[in-house]
C-alpha cells in the first residue's frame, strides 16, 4: 500500500476547502461525471469498497468518526492500492455534515475512482461469477435511483454477471443508489449511459438473448405460471433481461428488438410494478432456472 498511519495531515476548518467541496459534490450529487470519483459514506460501505478492489483518492474522518478510522485503515492496509498518508483528512463534525449525504452522519467518508468495466466484464462477470452464462439486468430509462439500487442488489444476490444502464437512468454510483443497492453498485460489474442502439447491436454480436420485462395487470390466475413468472424464456442461455421505469415500461425499441417478453401477472387493482422489484421477481426465476439445471446435469 502507499501507506496509512498515524500521522495527521492537518484538519480542514473552512467550508470552501477544496478537498470538502469535492466531498460534498460527491455525497450529495447524482452521480460522477467521467473522471470524477464515487463518494461513499459510511465505514461498512468504505471497508467493502477497498475488498473489492477499488482504489480510494481521500478518506474525510470527522471527530466522531475516528471511532471507524481504525477499521477503515486497516482495510485500506490490506488492500493492494491502499490510501495515501496525505489524503487521510481530518475535519470537525460540523463540517462534516455540511458535506454528508445522509441525515445521520457516521464522519467517516471517501471518494473512490471510478472501476473500469468493459461489455466483457458484464458478460462475464466478477469472481465465482465468470464461470456462468452471462446474466445481464439492463436498466432502461429508470429514473428513481432506489429502484436502481434496488435492482442491483437483486442482480448481485441472484447471481447476475453485471448491470447496466441505458441513457436516461438514474446513475448506478449516485450516493441514493449507492445505499439502495447496500453496495452491490460497486461490486457488481456495472456500464452507465450506454445507447439503446448501440447496446441492442452488441449484445446481438455477443449471442445473448434479449428479453423485455413486464407486469401484466388483470391476470386471470397468478398461480397459472411457473414460478408466477409467464414466459417463453429459458434464462440458463446468456440472456440480458431489459427493465424499463415503473410509468414508461420497458421503451418500443427494446420491445421491438426483443427475442421474448416476460410477462409478470399481478391482480387487476396493481397498475404496475416499480422497476426494482420487477428485476428482482424476473432475476429471481434466472436464478430458479439456473439452480434447477445444475442439480439435474449433476444427477447425470
Amino acid at each position: 500500500m502507499r501507506g496509512v498511519g498515524a500521522e495527521r495531515s492537518d484538519a480542514i476548518t473552512s467550508r470552501d476547502n477544496k478537498w470538502l467541496k469535492l466531498f460534498r459534490a460527491a455525497l450529495r450529487g447524482t452521480g460522477p461525471r467521467t473522471g470524477e470519483a464515487i463518494g461513499v459514506e459510511g465505514p461498512k460501505f468504505i471497508e467493502d469498497a477497498l475488498r473489492s478492489g477499488l482504489e480510494a483518492d481521500a478518506l474525510l474522518v470527522s471527530e466522531s468518526g475516528e471511532l471507524h478510522a481504525a477499521a477503515v485503515l486497516r482495510a485500506a492496509s490490506e488492500s493492494e492500492a491502499g490510501i495515501a498518508r496525505s489524503r487521510v483528512l481530518r475535519t470537525t463534525d460540523k463540517l462534516f455534515e455540511s458535506a454528508a449525504g445522509t441525515d445521520a452522519p457516521q464522519g467517516i467518508a471517501a471518494l473512490f475512482r471510478q472501476p473500469e468495466w468493459s461489455l466483457e466484464d458484464v458478460l462475464r462477470g466478477a469472481g465465482a461469477m465468470r464461470e456462468s452464462a452471462a446474466l445481464v439486468i439492463v436498466l432502461a430509462e429508470v429514473q428513481d435511483p432506489g429502484n436502481v439500487g434496488t435492482a442491483l442488489r437483486s442482480a448481485e444476490a441472484f447471481g447476475a454477471t453485471g448491470a447496466i444502464a441505458t441513457r436516461g437512468t438514474a446513475d448506478a454510483w449516485s450516493p441514493k443508489a449507492l445505499r439502495a443497492s447496500a453496495g452491490s453498485a460497486l461490486r457488481l460489474p456495472v456500464m452507465r449511459g450506454m445507447a439503446v442502439p448501440i447496446l441492442l447491436a452488441q449484445l446481438r454480436v455477443a449471442g445473448v438473448k434479449i428479453y423485455a420485462a413486464r407486469s401484466t395487470p388483470g391476470a386471470a390466475d397468478l398461480d397459472s405460471a411457473a414460478g408466477g413468472i409467464s414466459l417463453q424464456a429459458d434464462l440458463r442461455e446468456p440472456a440480458a433481461i431489459f427493465v424499463g421505469s415503473e410509468g414508461s415500461g420497458v421503451p418500443e425499441q427494446i420491445l421491438h428488438a426483443a427475442d421474448a417478453i416476460i410477462s409478470i401477472p399481478t391482480s387487476a387493482a396493481v397498475e404496475s410494478l416499480n422497476a426494482g422489484v420487477a428485476a428482482s421477481i424476473v432475476l429471481y426465476e434466472a436464478a430458479r432456472q439456473r439452480t434447477e439445471a445444475a442439480r439435474t446435469a449433476s444427477k447425470i
